[in-house]
């Protein structure tokens, strides 16, 4: 339908990921997992940093699947409502029980012609404005729309979106809508789980404090967690958040593997538009280390984000035929330990920091 010339014979998932691969929901007492660990992000179909075209969208979500990605994460908010079009355009022609798909609550869509924000990462033109609501109706509300824009008849995963103090709209005032969305949004999502009109929910968010605190008032399945673990910066996940989550048997998506691109080249980190003190030297101390072993960093990247348990699925993201390809073959890709053994001595990651095998 959108060929892309890509060859359907990349793998997705690491060694590791094979053996925990699905194809349906866990058995029962379990909570529900994505069905490959290589996922795909759908930030860029949103027109994030910069504008893509259609059909070379569609054409990298072609290029997913034909590498065997069958986990699909995007949002209302990205590109306020065009990245759900996007995915949902490719999507919609695909047996329903052979992908995993998740998409985020907490903004309602508001049509607005030429929609301008003050912290613009949404480029190109935007039809729609947006509001906050995490009350029960407002998650009711926005599942339904989110089905209508991707086309499809279910959602497997919802994920309350940017319920952090990171975000600019809150800042300190997160706490407030947070206490909204434990009346509202999360009874009303396990509401959801129990009739069997979603697999999972959890939180979608730049930070662990909103994982932590959902954690001791609800009972979510599973987090995006984004920004908090990529060989870059990785120990409060790895020391606060994923022992937490094993406890209650709740897995973690993470999200930006890549930085957002600075771990695979792109002059950016993050989506704050600044670099944080220290980041670019070790973004030279990683490469020299990759230099020595003949290792490709963003493979190394991805692969490291893949190999704890508590992780169920990594998604970078892709607006090209070719960075998706490349992103899938990443999870299939031998690195020799000697690799790994050398970010340790040189305290690059965490001692305790899980690597891969094999």
């Amino acid at each position: 339908m959108f060929s892309s010339a890509i060859s359907p014979a990349l793998g997705a998932g690491t060694g590791r990921s094979e053996e925990r691969k699905q194809t349906a929901p866990v058995a029962s007492g379990k909570r529900y997992r994505p069905q490959t660990l290589s996922g795909f992000g759908g930030v860029a179909l949103g027109n994030g940093f910069q504008a893509n075209p259609d059909v070379e969208c569609l054409q990298a979500v072609e290029a997913a699947w034909n590498a065997g990605v069958r986990y699909y994460d995007t949002s209302p908010w990205y590109g306020l409502g065009i990245s759900e079009r996007r995915m949902g355009l490719f999507l919609k022609d695909k047996l329903r029980e052979e992908f995993t798909l998740s998409t985020k609550v907490g903004r309602i869509l508001t049509p607005h012609e030429n929609f301008t924000l003050e912290r613009g990462l949404w480029k190109g033109k935007l039809n729609f404005g947006y509001k906050y609501d995490y009350t029960a109706a407002g998650v009711r509300r926005s599942v339904e729309e989110s089905l209508q824009r991707l086309g499809l008849s279910s959602i497997d995963i919802v994920f309350i979106h940017d319920l952090s103090p990171d975000n600019q709209d809150m800042k300190e005032k997160w706490l407030d809508y947070f206490a909204i969305a434990a009346k509202g949004a999360m009874p009303e999502l396990t509401k959801m789980r129990e009739e069997g009109l979603i697999k999972g929910w959890g939180l979608g968010v730049n930070t662990i404090e909103p994982i932590l605190k959902t954690i001791e008032v609800a009972d979510p399945d599973i987090f995006l967690s984004a920004c908090q673990y990529s060989l870059t910066k990785h120990e409060d996940d790895l020391n606060k958040v994923f022992p937490k989550v094993a406890e209650r048997n709740i897995s973690i998506v993470v999200g930006s593997p890549l930085d957002a691109g600075f771990l695979s080249g792109k002059d950016r980190y993050l989506y704050s538009g600044k670099f944080p003190q220290g980041v670019k030297e070790k973004l030279a101390a990683l490469q020299r280390v990759a230099s020595n072993h003949n290792v490709d960093l963003r493979t190394a990247a991805l692969q490291f984000c893949a190999a704890p348990e508590v992780v169920s699925a990594v998604i970078p993201g892709a607006h090209t035929p070719q960075q998706a390809a490349e992103n899938a073959a990443s999870f299939t890709a031998k690195i020799p330990a000697a690799f790994w053994e050398e970010l340790k001595k040189e305290k690059l990651i965490a001692v305790n920091a899980p690597v891969p095998k094999g």
